[in-house]
């Protein structure tokens, strides 16, 4: 493809100088981007899948624990792409437990700052008097995503006002030069606008490309990749391809992490937009494809496991209670019980027995005293993906 999707600016860092890449302004030109009936199959298919996934939601009977898990997902894992080593269930646990290995804890924080983004950012957009989806937006975000964690230290919510580099032991070795702080204003401004501008390509092909762009700016000191994996969420509510955030999309670059990098190098290194489109609606295919057969799947363990429940020789009304909080708390404490259901420290112990006689919830810790419960056979297909390799 003689495609040439940006400029190099000669750019100091420690001490050295290197050739900084400032890319084109959206859409791809000269010549424009080529959708052939592949691509635009592929965007079709993508598109229909996403649709399945829309209606896996009005299958369920609760929208809370459909989106409580699949959210989870997405942060986990794409904080994970980033280094963390919090897996899902190390998250769930410290939720119910606010308790996580002296280890892990900083991870697991970094993974509840996403969560906390996230929430922050739709709850933005869904408010009248809230910020549209915007740079100014996006900053805000990245403060929550940052604060109090790893790169809590690198001005969070700012953009940065210094060179960066990805990859390589010094700038000169690096493996991309982002564009120079100086550039950073226009670039952005410029993505916000094709945001709103009219455009012919499909809605989810934009999406692709907005994430693309956004990951070659590089704004931040830290925390690019995942603000640019959460800006993919927003994007797919801000064009009506789903109403809720639960297309977990990291899972697919995580898997296919060494593709994912050099798709979006080739954008660079040979104007490859088509390349990197193709690769993005496929993983957007192939994971709503996937999250819509897990919807099915704990949609059908619930349903199955509440009538075991019924049918139990000795079943309760604390019991049912309990195991009805289960898809938003699938590991729990008695002293969550207690406080969830306002009854009393015997009562939530009886029906957390019951539960684990019915083979419902098991004990995972191994003590006496502190015990923590979970819902292991949902637990086991929805942590799928999201242990650390």
């Amino acid at each position: 493809m003689n495609r040439t999707t940006g400029r190099y600016e000669m750019s100091s860092v420690a001490g050295e100088t290197v050739a900084a890449f400032v890319p084109h302004s959206l859409p791809p030109a000269e010549p424009p981007l080529a959708l052939d009936e592949s691509l635009f199959e592929l965007n079709r298919k993508a598109e229909r899948c996403l649709a399945r996934l829309e209606l896996a939601q009005d299958m369920v009977p609760s929208l809370e624990w459909f989106i409580y898990g699949f959210v989870r997902k997405e942060a986990v894992i794409s904080s994970q792409i980033e280094g963390t080593q919090a897996s899902l269930v190390d998250l769930l646990t410290f939720e119910a437990t606010e308790r996580a290995g002296e280890s892990l804890k900083a991870d697991v924080e970094e993974v509840c700052n996403y969560l906390d983004a996230l929430k922050h950012a739709r709850g933005e957009l869904r408010d009248k008097r809230g910020l549209p989806l915007s740079i100014r937006l996006v900053k805000d975000t990245h403060n929550r995503l940052m604060r109090g964690v790893r790169g809590a230290n690198k001005e969070p919510g700012e953009v940065r006002r210094c060179q960066n580099w990805i990859g390589g032991t010094r700038p000169g070795n690096a493996v991309y030069v982002p564009p120079p702080a100086p550039a950073l204003a226009e670039l952005l401004g410029a993505l916000e606008k094709y945001i709103y501008t009219d455009d012919t390509l499909p809605p989810l092909v934009r999406t692709g490309l907005i994430h693309a762009q956004f990951e070659a700016i590089h704004p931040f000191l830290d925390g690019n990749g995942r603000v640019g994996r959460l800006l993919i969420t927003l994007l797919l509510e801000h064009w009506n391809l789903l109403s809720q955030p639960l297309l977990y999309l990291s899972l697919f670059f995580k898997r296919h992490r060494a593709e994912y990098y050099r798709k979006l190098n080739s954008i660079r290194t040979e104007g490859d937009w088509e390349g990197w489109i193709e690769y993005f609606l496929e993983g957007v295919a192939v994971i709503a494809e996937e999250a819509a057969d897990v919807a099915r799947d704990l949609f059908e363990l619930i349903s199955n496991d509440r009538s075991r429940l019924l049918e139990h020789t000795g079943s309760t009304v604390m019991a049912l209670r309990i195991f009805e909080l289960l898809p938003v708390k699938p590991i729990l404490t008695v002293a969550n019980v207690v406080e969830e259901l306002n009854t009393t420290k015997p009562t939530a112990m009886k029906g957390i027995s019951l539960l684990v006689d019915a083979d419902i919830l098991s004990e995972m810790t191994g003590k006496k005293r502190d015990q923590t419960f979970g819902y292991s056979d949902y637990l086991e297909r929805l942590r799928i993906g999201t242990d650390i390799e």
